[in-house]
């Protein structure tokens, strides 16, 4: 167990310093919202696969356990490394009527791990969706919270909504801001509630907050027009609230020009470093079918093979030249090149 932790936190701090090279922008808010101790299940949308659960967890304080879509785990190894870091199955319908099941032996861990004060990431969608929307919210993680008030009634149990949104989770770099709610207790509502209204209560508490941490777009015959009319303006998604606004407030709308900047030329030379990995990421990319997993596999490609061809780029810059500090002056120069343009480089709307 203690090896589990370690392993945890190491990976956790390794996944920030990614997480610093890959984005450009990380604004986390709300963390004063976060408790510091007691049963917590954190609750967010869904907008970019398995890129959500990392930006959630690399910068929060409490040591997280998730739910991530049982399809991912099919591969031993996969399955392995993933539960090495607190991330367990939930099964839908898509992956057969029959796996449903399995999802006993997971929400009976789920209620363990609240009776233990521990915290819990679960995405209520049901699914993972790009749209700019909050769609209506399963019940799955009510009744969590149910099952664990049922075998365990003094347990005081929080939900804390989280609101992801991306500027454009298309390309490189990206910005990303993750927005901490206000705690909702759960306890008096149960108890003081009759169990379909304290559910239906329940998922709009967390669905109200949630359409405020995220930009929200309703999903109506209009969406696409705003949606539209608000990449055309360039907007800054990641200033969540000045977005929301700016959906009611359409006809002030101005738009902003897509300035270039001398910065956006170093992608030419850095690409051209970063040759083999790019190769290999437009090859792999090809064979991705679901548009919401491209940012994930992007970063995962990227985080392996980037330090690995750099530090063999270097040894082959260090035969060539028998100077190791003009090998080592290489491997920070790329470093850093890296790092300024994923910093300083032009950001666009979809």
């Amino acid at each position: 167990m203690i090896a589990k932790r370690i392993w945890y936190h190491c990976f956790k701090w390794f996944l920030k310093i990614s997480l610093h090279f890959y984005t450009q922008r990380i604004k986390i808010r709300g963390k004063e919202n976060i408790p510091k101790k007691g049963a917590v299940l954190f609750a967010a949308n869904h907008p970019n696969a398995l890129l959500d659960p990392l930006y959630i967890a690399a910068f929060n304080k409490r040591e997280i356990h998730f739910l991530v879509r049982a399809d991912v785990f099919k591969k031993p190894l996969i399955k392995k490394m993933f539960a090495s870091l607190n991330m367990m199955p939930i099964y839908r319908m898509r992956d057969g009527r029959s796996s449903l099941a399995n999802n006993d032996e997971i929400f009976n861990k789920c209620y363990q791990i609240l009776k233990k004060e521990k915290s819990l990431l679960i995405f209520p969608q049901g699914g993972h969706s790009r749209e700019r929307t909050i769609p209506p919210l399963s019940k799955g993680f009510t009744r969590i919270i149910f099952g664990s008030l049922e075998e365990n009634p003094d347990l005081e149990i929080q939900i804390v909504p989280v609101g992801i949104t991306y500027q454009n989770s298309s390309v490189f770099p990206a910005k990303v801001a993750v927005n901490y709610g206000t705690p909702i207790a759960t306890n008096q509502i149960i108890q003081t509630t009759p169990k379909n209204e304290a559910i239906a209560t329940l998922k709009q508490k967390v669905s109200d907050q949630l359409k405020e941490l995220s930009v929200h777009i309703p999903k109506d015959e209009h969406y696409e027009t705003t949606l539209n009319e608000l990449n055309e303006a360039n907007i800054d998604f990641t200033k969540v609230l000045e977005a929301n606004e700016k959906i009611h407030q359409l006809e002030r709308l101005t738009k902003e020009p897509k300035n270039w900047t001398l910065i956006d030329l170093l992608k030419y030379p850095l690409f051209l470093n970063s040759l083999v990995p790019l190769l290999i990421w437009r090859k792999v990319s090809k064979k991705i079918k679901d548009i919401e997993f491209v940012d994930t596999f992007r970063f995962g490609v990227s985080v392996i093979l980037v330090p690995i061809c750099l530090g063999l780029q270097s040894w082959i810059f260090f035969l060539i030249s028998g100077n190791e500090n003009w090998a080592l002056l290489y491997l920070a120069g790329s470093t850093l090149s890296i790092l300024i343009y994923t910093k300083l480089a032009s950001t666009h709307t979809e």
